[in-house]
């Protein structure tokens, strides 16, 4: 029997299944957006950085913690969620997001900042040491309450 396929439409589906990935609900994939919004709502930024479609770790982050719905909604009231994706699947996005990594100094993967509304870094952490939301979120308050205090 002889295989049939057809490869443009099979490359439109992977396509659409890797861009859903980077524009998670909540996730905003646009950093100046995301710093805009941080700023005029005057709240923290969180950035992910991740390899969506290689890294281990941050799928198993992704689904453990970062897609969940519960998650989301917990902490959008304080923070503005950013995600910096350099897949392997999708080389324009990589490249794109591949000078922030070298701005932010960021060497592996997965990794968040969090950054105040005026856009200074007081946070930096590898979030798969956190492997539930509940822990992701009191993690984050900490983290808050502690940039606070100084």
């Amino acid at each position: 029997m002889k295989a049939f396929f057809n490869l443009p439409l099979v490359t439109a589906i992977c396509s659409l299944s890797i861009a859903s990935a980077h524009a998670a609900e909540g996730w905003e994939p646009d950093l100046e957006a995301a710093k805009a919004q941080a700023k005029r709502e005057n709240k923290t930024l969180l950035i992910k950085f991740t390899g969506s479609d290689w890294c281990s770790p941050c799928i198993a982050i992704e689904k453990a913690v970062f897609s969940k719905k519960e998650f989301v909604a917990q902490v959008q009231e304080k923070f503005v969620l950013c995600i910096i994706d350099v897949p392997k699947g999708d080389k324009a996005l990589a490249e794109k997001n591949k000078p922030l990594l070298k701005e932010y100094k960021v060497t592996g993967y997965p990794t968040c900042l969090l950054l105040d509304s005026e856009g200074k870094e007081f946070s930096r952490y590898n979030p798969g040491a956190h492997p539930t939301v509940d822990k992701m979120v009191k993690h984050m308050t900490y983290q808050l309450r502690r940039k606070d205090m100084f």
